[in-house]
């Protein structure tokens, strides 16, 4: 089938922060780029980062970027990768200046200088006091970079392909990654769009559980794509369950409101956390939050009717403290609760929120691949941001380093990408087979006749999931949740769309979502099986010790053969002396 072809130096797939913050390093370079969204730039879900940056600025108490590291390095539960959390901690002041030219317009304090707040996890002095770290645009930080970055990218004249669908990268037969064809939405025609090198940057899979904060288009499409080019998944059995959602919808109550003051109680009116983190309490890391929340109800002192929730208090705090400083939250909590935060509990439950596993990369956002030597990167193939696993998260992301992670790996990325154009001067033959698998991804769904509905099986998924690969698990309830999951896969075969037309066929872009969805689900639950210990935000009930001699590495998930292989942590800094495992207490 021939289809048309576009040629470009660089594809980026993903409008997101770290795509934009990427394509901008390589227009200003002037190379030509092309951003492939599924959506208009600024509706990827960057927007809805509320809380802040992480940079150690040391505006409003004392800090450095090596504190911040040790904080990340003992947030992630010692499985971060401590040459690229450096990198990231050292890089991260510089960043924050520079997206403040970019036009990013971040909350002031009374001498001019960059607004900080205190986040979870943070500390002063290698675990010392509690830090104020996290750079803050009101509780709109996300939605300030994205536009900003957008704007740039607009003034650089990157070119955008929007509301076009990823649907397979293309590979030739030496591993290289030639680029991908996508579909444009509005006419449902496909077209092969070829580049050099091609940048993933598709956000997360939230959308793997019921209840979650993620937009409706977080449903992992690079990372399966990764997984279909062949690339593993890595650490994908880490999931984090941010403590404060709205109870039962999900809609997130960013980590602010507690770093502005706000605090949990239980049905007893008990400020319960200062039981399980004695020294940060509810600025704890969001593991050992959403855990205390969990305990909480399932030991029956939950709140509301059925005892299901805990409350946030933010009633002691002034109206015009909320107003200024978490104005999107409260505007959230009276839209979706018909309460107000001023003078009314707030019911919240952990939900579904960020993907720390992902498609492993180095610190140049090179994605590798294990080989007896080592790694070795995947030629033409980069990945950044929440899609990717630097691993700077480890088993368990502090909030505020996910702006900071997107922006300073698209940057480093960028970067890496113009030296490879320098030696990869020229595009290389196109892979035809390759681009009859793709197209034959398309077709598939061109079957008619009668079958189960799309969002039938994606509801089932999503419930699947919650239930069985939630914040606390053991083996007998993931591999009952492995063989539904496997069951839910088999029944995809089955699937058909009613509505076959082209234009503007949402149907099928939720069909092709769902098939990469059902593939991070077997990822992650396989992952989680395997690993037998608890770790960061992976609990597990049967082995409730973090367990450093067996398991001080990462999870390698392939997709062909349904296997799981495993790589060392790299426990070794760039210029620094390593944090070694030790007990974790907040």
């Amino acid at each position: 089938m021939k289809i048309p072809k576009r040629k470009f130096d660089v594809l980026v797939i993903g409008a997101g922060g770290g795509g934009l913050r990427g394509s901008l390093q390589l227009a200003q370079a002037e190379a030509s780029v092309a951003v492939v969204s599924k959506v208009f730039p600024t509706r990827s879900h960057t927007v809805a980062a509320q809380g802040g940056m992480n940079a150690a600025l040391a505006n409003v108490l004392p800090d450095n970027w090596h504190w911040h590291m040790y904080d990340t390095v003992k947030g992630s539960d010692y499985l971060g990768d401590q040459d690229a959390i450096e990198y990231m901690c050292r890089a991260a002041s510089k960043i924050v200046i520079e997206m403040e030219h970019f036009g990013v317009p971040f909350s002031r304090l009374e001498n001019g200088k960059i607004y900080q707040r205190p986040f979870g996890g943070q500390s002063q002095n290698f675990g010392g006091d509690q830090a104020a770290r996290t750079c803050a645009a009101a509780d709109r930080t996300g939605h300030a970079i994205l536009h900003s970055l957008y704007q740039q990218n607009i003034r650089a004249k990157t070119h955008f392909f929007d509301e076009f669908f990823a649907i397979d990268l293309i590979k030739d037969d030496e591993g290289f990654i030639l680029g991908a064809v996508v579909l444009e939405i509005e006419t449902g025609e496909p077209m092969l769009i070829e580049a050099k090198t091609t940048l993933l940057a598709t956000g997360g899979a939230g959308q793997l559980f019921r209840t979650n904060t993620n937009a409706h288009i977080n449903t992992g499409d690079g990372l399966a794509m990764a997984l279909r080019a062949g690339v593993p998944l890595q650490d994908m059995e880490f999931f984090q369950f941010h403590p404060t959602g709205i109870a039962g919808k999900g809609m997130l109550i960013s980590e602010a409101a507690r770093g502005e003051g706000g605090y949990l109680v239980n049905k007893d009116g008990e400020r319960f956390m200062e039981r399980y983190a004695p020294h940060a309490k509810d600025l704890a890391s969001r593991d050992v939050v959403s855990r205390s929340i969990s305990i909480e109800v399932l030991e029956g002192r939950g709140c509301g009717p059925s005892g299901d929730y805990v409350h946030l208090k933010l009633d002691h705090l002034k109206r015009e403290v909320l107003d200024k400083k978490l104005p999107a939250i409260c505007e959230s909590i009276r839209t979706f609760l018909g309460v107000e935060p001023a003078t009314d509990l707030i019911p919240v439950y952990p939900t579904a929120h960020y993907t720390m596993g992902g498609i492993p990369t180095n610190r140049h956002g090179q994605v590798v691949v294990p080989v007896s030597t080592g790694e070795e990167p995947i030629p033409g193939l980069y990945a950044v941001g929440e899609c990717a696993c630097v691993s700077v998260h480890g088993a368990n992301r502090l909030g505020g380093n996910s702006l900071l992670d997107i922006v300073v790996f698209g940057r480093a990325a960028g970067n890496d990408i113009v030296n490879f154009l320098q030696e990869n001067r020229y595009h290389r033959p196109m892979s035809e087979e390759s681009v009859e698998s793709a197209l034959g991804r398309l077709a598939r769904w061109d079957q008619k006749g009668k079958g189960e509905p799309v969002d039938t099986i994606r509801r089932e998924l999503q419930a699947v999931m919650e239930k069985y690969c939630g914040v606390f698990r053991n083996e007998d309830i993931l591999s009952e949740g492995l063989g539904k999951v496997l069951e839910i896969e088999q029944r995809m075969s089955q699937v058909r769309l009613q509505d076959h037309s082209r234009i503007f066929n949402t149907a099928r872009i939720e069909a092709m979502e769902l098939e990469n969805l059902i593939d991070i689900a077997v990822a992650t639950v396989t992952s989680a099986l395997a690993r037998k210990e608890s770790r960061g935000a992976h609990s597990r009930t049967d082995y409730p010790d973090r367990d450093d001699q067996n398991w001080l590495k990462h999870t390698l998930y392939y997709k062909d053969t349904r296997r799981l292989d495993y790589k060392p942590v790299k426990l070794k800094p760039i210029t620094v002396e390593s944090f070694p495992p030790k007990e974790r207490v907040y």
